[in-house]
């Protein structure tokens, strides 16, 4: 008794202090939904703040189980990043050049320090992100988190998973190797084969199609794999594709906190 008595002057203080700075109209402005207390204030301050408005007001719990969701959307967020960040680094030692290409990736791999591990961290990160995207959508399709509200963010889903293959694919050029030089030229002769657009297509012949007008060509930047292909895979790889899966991954998490995480509604 005589110990809860010594704290109320203190506590009392307390409060007054708080009541000056909570009554303040500069505190007023920024935090304008006050302490939030109950469940109808911490609504109103997701959707009152600046930043948390990204975030859904609300979470199912078992949205927040690992054994549900395996987080394998945050794994691949994060080997992109790390993708990111070691081939920025791979850049200052790599020129995408027909005759030095190859020449740098050796130099990389015994002139320069800690050269392999930072092209074998790039490279298994890559293979772990194809992985990992092809686990989380199987997860995703498994569980129903496809289903309303969320068909349009399945299909950005979709687009990221076909972007992943294509960062894989115009990567596998770039050491400008036999393995990867055969591999291209493989994948880049299937196009040829598209319709309409492809000059060994069906239908190739209502469009004009050629072997120097047709997708392929536009794809390699000639008729056969050489310095414009190396080029192109380059900016592709490092430039374009990064740039667009970007933009779709930033539209995707904000739709994710839409809707409300992920599981069925």
């Amino acid at each position: 008794m005589e110990e809860r008595q010594s704290k109320t002057p203190l506590k009392k203080i307390l409060d007054f202090v708080g009541g000056l700075i909570t009554g303040n109209p500069i505190y007023k402005s920024i935090f304008r939904v006050g302490y939030p207390n109950t469940l109808l204030k911490r609504m109103a301050v997701m959707r009152s703040s600046f930043y948390m408005h990204i975030f859904p007001t609300k979470v199912g719990e078992h949205g927040l189980k690992l054994r549900y969701s395996w987080c394998m959307g945050g794994i691949t967020f994060f080997l992109f990043l790390l993708l990111s960040l070691t081939g920025i680094l791979l850049m200052f030692y790599y020129v995408p050049e027909e005759h030095r290409a190859f020449s740098d990736m050796k130099d990389l791999r015994f002139m320069v320090p800690f050269g392999i591990i930072l092209r074998n961290m790039h490279r298994w990160s890559a293979h772990a992100m194809v992985l990992c995207v092809m686990l989380h959508m199987m997860r995703v399709f498994y569980t129903g988190s496809y289903k309303m509200p969320r068909q349009l963010n399945w299909v950005v889903g979709v687009l990221l998973l076909l972007l992943t293959l294509m960062l894989s694919f115009t990567g596998y050029l770039l050491p400008w190797d036999q393995l990867g030089f055969w591999a291209v030229t493989v994948g880049t002769n299937m196009a040829s084969a598209t319709p309409l657009m492809g000059y060994e297509g069906p239908f190739h012949e209502l469009l004009g199609v050629q072997i120097d007008n047709d997708i392929r060509f536009a794809i390699i930047g000639g008729t056969r794999i050489g310095a414009n292909a190396l080029v192109r895979a380059y900016v592709w790889h490092c430039v374009g594709l990064p740039l667009i899966a970007t933009l779709l991954m930033v539209f995707h998490f904000w739709r994710i906190r839409k809707d409300g995480f992920s599981g069925p509604l």
